[in-house]
Parts: C-alpha cells; sequence; structure tokens
C-alpha cells in the first residue's frame, strides 16, 4: 500500500505527459501552438466576459474571497521586493513624529482612522476598505510603510505623495506611524492638535470667536501645526510665521498652491484655498508678534549652546560667507543689518534650527523653490558644506528676533 502511495506522484506526472504527447504529437512547435491557442483562448474569454457586462463592479458587494487573497498577495510581495534598498533615517525624532500627526490628521485620519476615532462610514462602504491602521501597522516595516505613503497603491484609493521630491515628509509620516499601534487617544490629540482644542470636543470660548470668522475654521487648520501665536509649535517640525513680512508669506502661499514649490504637506492645503483667503492669512500672521513666547509644550525645543569659538565661526560665516567656496555673506539679505531688507525674503533669526537646516538641504538638492528668489538660494547652499549648514541653522536660531526687526518693503 504505502509503496502504491509513493508512486502515485510518478503515475500523475506520467498520465500527464502521455496527454501532453498525444496533443502534440512529440513537437515542440505543436507544444507552443497549442500553449499559444490556450492563452488566446484565455483571453478572448475574458474580454467576452467583460463585454458581456456580467463582471460585477458593484462596491455592494464585497470581492470574492479568491480575489482578495490574489490582490492582497500580490501586493504584499511587490510591496516587500520594491522597498528592498531602502533605508530609513533616525525615527525616534520628535520633529518627525510631530511634523507627521500635523498631516495624519488631515490627509489620513478620514479613511484610516486614529486613536479614538472610527473611520468614517462612507469609507467602511469602500471596497476594497481602507484599513484601521492602528491595527494593521505592525505588519510592515519601516522601508515598506515608506513604499507605500511614497508610492500609494493602484485601485486602493491610496495615492501616491503629492510632493514626490520631499522624502523628508513621507519619513516623517513613517515616523509617526510607528508611534501609532501604541498611543492612547489623548496622545494623539495632544500630537495632531497640540494646545488647539479638537474640534467637537467642547473647546474654549476664544476657539469659538475663532470659528465665528470666515477665515476661523482655516486658520484652525493652520493653529495645529503653526501654533494659534503662529510661533511653530516649540520644535523645529513647524516654522516661525509671526512677524515674518506679508510679502514673504503670500508668495509662500502662492507657490505652494500652485506645486512651484513642493510639498505634499501643505500644496493640498494651499490649493484648496482661494487667492483672497491666502492674502488673508498672509496680513494674519504678518501683523502676529514675533517676539512672544512659545508657549510650553511637551515637544519644546532645546536650547541652542554655543562656545565663544563656535560662536565667531558662526558669525563669521554668516557675515562673510565662505569665498573660498563661492558661499555670500547670508546677513546682507536675512539680517542683522542696518537700513531696509528686500520683504521678499523670510527673517530667520530666532527660527528653529532643525527647520533652518533642512530648508538649506532642500535648497541644496533643488527641491525648495517657487519664488523671485529661489535661484539665488539653490546657488548659494550648494556650495554649504553639511557641518556649515549646521553651524548656520544653530547661530540663527540663537539669535534674538530684535536683530532682524527692520524687515520693510523696498523703498521707491
Amino acid at each position: 500500500m504505502l509503496r502504491q502511495v509513493e508512486r502515485l506522484p510518478r503515475r500523475i506526472a506520467g498520465y500527464f505527459r502521455h496527454v501532453l504527447r498525444r496533443l502534440t504529437g512529440g513537437s515542440w512547435w505543436r507544444g507552443i501552438a497549442l500553449l499559444g491557442g490556450l492563452l488566446t483562448a484565455t483571453v478572448l474569454g475574458a474580454l467576452f466576459v467583460a463585454w458581456t457586462g456580467l463582471v460585477s463592479v458593484s462596491a455592494h458587494t464585497e470581492h470574492w474571497a479568491v480575489t482578495r487573497w490574489f490582490l492582497g498577495f500580490a501586493m504584499r510581495n511587490a510591496v516587500e521586493t520594491q522597498s528592498i534598498g531602502i533605508e530609513p533615517p533616525r525615527l525616534d525624532d520628535r520633529t518627525l513624529v510631530l511634523k507627521g500627526a500635523g498631516h495624519y490628521e488631515t490627509g489620513c485620519a478620514a479613511c484610516h482612522g486614529a486613536p479614538g476615532k472610527p473611520r468614517s462610514l462612507i469609507v467602511q462602504h469602500m471596497i476594497p476598505s481602507p484599513p484601521y491602521l492602528p491595527d494593521h501597522l505592525e505588519q510592515w516595516d519601516p522601508s515598506e510603510l515608506f513604499w507605500i505613503v511614497h508610492n500609494g497603491l493602484k485601485y486602493t484609493a491610496m495615492p501616491a505623495w503629492p510632493a514626490y521630491e520631499r522624502k523628508d515628509e513621507v519619513w516623517a509620516m513613517v515616523a509617526f506611524l510607528q508611534r501609532l499601534p501604541t498611543m492612547t487617544p489623548a496622545e494623539y490629540e495632544a500630537l495632531a492638535f497640540g494646545p488647539t482644542p479638537a474640534p467637537g470636543n467642547g473647546g474654549s470660548s476664544a476657539l469659538l470667536d475663532r470659528l465665528s470668522d470666515p477665515l476661523g475654521p482655516v486658520l484652525a487648520d493652520c493653529a495645529r501645526c503653526h501654533g494659534a501665536e503662529g510661533l511653530g509649535r516649540g520644535a523645529g517640525a513647524f516654522p516661525k510665521l509671526a512677524g515674518q513680512s506679508e510679502t514673504y508669506l503670500l508668495e509662500s502661499l502662492r507657490a505652494y498652491a500652485s506645486g512651484a514649490r513642493k510639498s505634499g504637506v501643505m500644496q493640498p492645503i494651499a490649493a484648496g484655498l482661494d487667492d483672497e483667503v491666502l492674502q488673508r492669512l498672509a496680513r494674519h500672521y504678518a501683523q502676529l508678534p514675533a517676539d512672544a513666547t512659545v508657549p510650553a509644550t511637551d515637544e519644546a525645543d532645546e536650547a541652542v549652546e554655543y562656545d565663544e569659538a563656535e560662536l565667531a565661526q558662526a558669525l563669521r560665516l554668516a557675515e562673510h560667507g565662505a569665498a573660498e567656496r563661492g558661499v555670500p555673506s547670508c546677513t546682507d539679505c536675512h539680517g542683522p543689518k542696518s537700513g531696509p531688507i528686500n520683504p521678499a525674503y523670510p527673517a530667520i533669526a530666532g527660527q528653529y534650527a532643525e527647520y533652518l537646516a533642512l530648508q538649506l538641504e532642500l535648497f541644496k538638492s533643488g527641491h525648495r523653490g517657487g519664488t523671485d528668489y529661489a535661484n539665488v538660494m539653490h546657488s548659494a547652499a550648494q556650495r554649504l558644506t553639511p557641518e556649515q549648514i549646521d553651524q548656520l541653522a544653530r547661530y540663527y536660531a540663537s539669535q534674538p528676533w530684535e536683530a532682524i526687526e527692520r524687515v520693510t518693503e523696498p523703498r521707491d
């Protein structure tokens, strides 16, 4: 009996070889023709079924179990293979986590839910339905999550990242997603909303006053990342906007809205606003006091510290540039200096060091632009060494805002 069982696979294989020889007459050419005929018949059959309209495309019914399995199998293996070689940065960086949280609430939570927030009813009736992410993230490693967020997934309503060049933003999302499965509703709210109360959670009378203004809902969204005072969240994830010139802020918003300045975080927001709202936003933040104290938060930036030698070296680089590398002076455009400064240039004294360093890196790689003077920064940043970028970022972050208060409109 055992021998008969052992011989069974051979007998089956022999039977198929016999049938194949009968069909092909032992000829390879007839075998290839037979295979081609079968493939052609399969394709024509599939086209005929599609032509009849019998294929169900209704979102009211689920896929067949075998279809779900095959699509999941194909997707899983595609992501595993195509994410090979992607090396993640340090993902426990609080700046990355905070930046990812700000965008997740705006762009992802409606479809994928969040701690204490179920997916919307409409999303739950989509086929395929986007997963509730806090329960599904642990099956993916950081490189695979990066690939999915960066490239999106066809036929699932999961889009590719709107600014494909901005890998730094995608890594911020991955850093946040790594934290999401163990996050409590309170922790999520603190990260996603900061000191601004979440809509529907009571809130303060001040928030209700803001929402009564036509610009209020827009400002409420802006405040989640930039703070109600326009001073960021006390960390380098978001820039300080308060006190910047209206010209600079408006041109930046327009650049984001048009896509000329790449950002998967800012572009979807700015592109949905008309130019009158962009002007009002620029005017609002330009009028906020730049020397106000940043509210105390858990994300507060550490103080920038220098010894005297480092400060002298950084000051020399800011004031005189680096002639041997063709790097111009920073103070000529950004201060501090006496006299007016072109309002199209941002004031960077007192800005967050992490934010400044990232912008210099983006200019260096050509991934920041969209305004009239971007080419000046492209040329300058390309000549900076990583050490010089760090020096300049930390130096300007250590300077008081008063040093560049003389930003004015150019004289006629």
